[in-house]
Parts: C-alpha cells; structure tokens; sequence
C-alpha cells in the first residue's frame, strides 16, 4: 500500500475569487483623483477654497465616528470613505458658503445617507449629493450666490458675483437666442475648459477632472462606461434640441456639474449597476434627466438630481439586467399551444 498521502480539498465559504483590491486603496485612488480639481480650486477660487474642504473633511470625519459609536458599531474611518465623501461635499460648494453651513450638509451626507442605511457599501443613494441638495434647498439663496474665478485677491470681492454660465446658458435657450451664443456673456471654450468661470468649487476646471478620470481608469477604479454614455446622451440631446448647434452642446458639456458628477459620483459602487448592460441603462438615464431639467426645468442644473434618481432606481436595472442561470429553463405561459388544444 502506498504511503503517498492525498491533498485534500479546501473548502471555505465566498467569496472564493478574491482580490488584492480593497476598500481603503479605491478610496485612495479616488482621493489622488481628486487632486488635481482641489489644485485647480485653490488657484481658481483662492485659500477658502481648502478650508471649505477641509471643515467639510473633518465633520464627515467626525460625524461617522460619533455616529457609528452611538450605533455601537466598529469603526471604519480606516476605509476613507468619509474623507472621499467630505472632499465631493466640498467640491459640489459655492466659495462663498458661510463656513457654519457646512456640517449641515455633512451630517445628512454622512448620518442620514450612509449611517442610517448601515455605512459603506450599503448606502442606496451617493451621500454628498444628499449633502448638497440638502443645503440648496435649505439655503437657496447662498448655494446659487457664484463668484468669478480668479477674483478671489481683488478688494472688491462682493462685486464680483455673477450668474454662471448654465444660467445663460437656459436663458438663451427659453428665450430661443441660441444663435446668439457667440455674443453672449459667456466665457470662451478655452476658459470653460480651464476653469476661468463662476461655479462649485471641484466642477469648474474640465482638464483637472478629466485628468482625475483618466487615472481612475487607468487603475481600473471605474468603468469609463457610465462617464462617456452619461455625457454622451446629455451631448446628444443637447445638440437635438439647439438643432445642431455645435458652440451650445460644448458649452452644456463643459457647464455645472456634469464632469464632476459623470467621473467621480455616478460612479459610486454602492449606489450604480454592477453589470455593463446595467451601467448603460443607468448612465443613459442620468443624460437624459439632466438634460430635461436643464432645458426644461426651473434650475438650470440638473446633475445631482438626476443621479439620485437613478440611483433609487439600481434595484430594479439589476433585476432586469439579470443573466439567467445556467441551465435555466423559461416557464411556459399557461395560456400556450398544448393547454389550448387540450
């Protein structure tokens, strides 16, 4: 008989395809994203710009450990999702919010969005979207109060505000002068491009959240579907509804928050579809629901709205997005052929 001993088998319970990625390095990788628009915010809209962020960091931080102790639940500040959820926060803010409205906005981002529904992972909707809609209907009046780029080392600051260019951009289009757009009061392309126009303090400069999505790609961080088809169907829609006007749909694209949201929020694990098919559904959506309130709506910013509606609908895209087992047989219909000849 042989004394040769047989291996055997190891059995463990799933996941049992595993991976070196983990919750704390994507989250990190979306933080080195993002350094690039809090570069761009610093230099655009001047030092307020990284003590917003950083009182916006802090209470995130703070509100998830008080919160998840008064819960009694572990501590997860080791996963960096509150800090990512504190810089969205803050890049989704005018620079001249009062510095006190700030934790507001954190605590519904953090407390009522995440820890309510369990924490990372089990959030259905994006936590600084809530954030932020939370302070725009609360405070209308300082979430929709824009200073020009650049203005921030003038004297005469508080006379500086104006309307951004999605707010002439709606105009121009209610009032059916699209064809005027060269003459407008807008900034040119290069300065869209470049960040040199009124807005939030993360979605004014298009290079720096390009750069940020290229290099989250590049890591495999996120799929570039849900981006490219999300400003894609806004692209289209928009260039149907000038009825081709080229200078109109770039402007759009370039315009509120549509990068940001596109490449860093749509994006969110918890809160899109897992799968291809799913991510295009939902991305499809969210164009189309931003480009309806843009043009047709009373604000003229559609971006968060649009993924939180999505993002309600993700249950529903995944069950219809479902691969059938292997092996699954469809049920026939009661009313088939056999049953009505019987």
């Amino acid at each position: 008989m042989s004394d040769t001993v047989l291996n055997k088998p190891t059995v463990s319970a799933s996941p049992h395809i595993r991976s070196s990625e983990t919750s704390t390095g994507i989250m990190l990788d979306v933080i080195i994203a993002l350094i690039p628009a809090f570069i761009a915010a610093i230099c655009l809209f001047g030092p307020k710009s990284a003590a917003i962020t950083a009182i916006s960091i802090i209470c995130c931080v703070l509100f998830e450990f008080i919160s998840r102790k008064i819960m009694k639940r572990s501590n997860t500040l080791s996963d960096l999702s509150a800090i990512v959820t504190g810089i969205l926060l803050a890049f989704n803010l005018p620079v001249s919010i009062p510095l006190w409205m700030i934790p507001i906005g954190a605590f519904f981002a953090i407390v009522v969005a995440k820890q309510f529904f369990g924490g990372i992972g089990q959030n259905f909707v994006n936590p600084a979207l809530i954030g932020r809609i939370v302070l725009m209907v609360s405070f209308p009046g300082a979430m929709s109060s824009w200073t020009n780029a650049l203005a921030w080392h003038r004297d005469d600051i508080d006379t500086v505000s104006s309307a951004t260019p999605l707010a002439t951009l709606s105009e121009l289009f209610k009032s059916r002068t699209i064809d005027s757009i060269d003459a407008s009061s807008l900034p040119a392309l290069q300065s869209m491009f470049f960040g040199h126009r009124a807005g939030c303090l993360g979605e004014v400069c298009a290079i720096a959240l390009i750069l940020g999505g290229i290099y989250l790609i590049a890591r495999r961080v996120i799929s570039p579907a849900i981006p490219a088809v999300f400003i894609g169907t806004v692209a289209v829609f928009m260039f149907i509804a000038s009825k081709g006007n080229i200078y109109f749909t770039l402007y759009e694209l370039l315009s509120g928050g549509l990068l940001l949201g596109a490449i860093f929020m749509a994006t969110d694990y918890a809160t899109c579809p897992i799968r291809l098919k799913g991510k295009i559904i939902y991305a499809v959506g969210c164009g189309i629901i931003t480009a309806a309130i843009r043009l047709f709506g009373s604000l003229p910013e559609g971006v968060s709205f649009s993924i939180i509606i999505m993002n309600i609908l993700v249950p529903h895209i995944e069950r219809l997005t479902a691969p059938r087992a292997f092996g699954e047989v469809k049920e026939k219909k009661s009313g088939s052929k056999e049953a009505k000849q019987a």
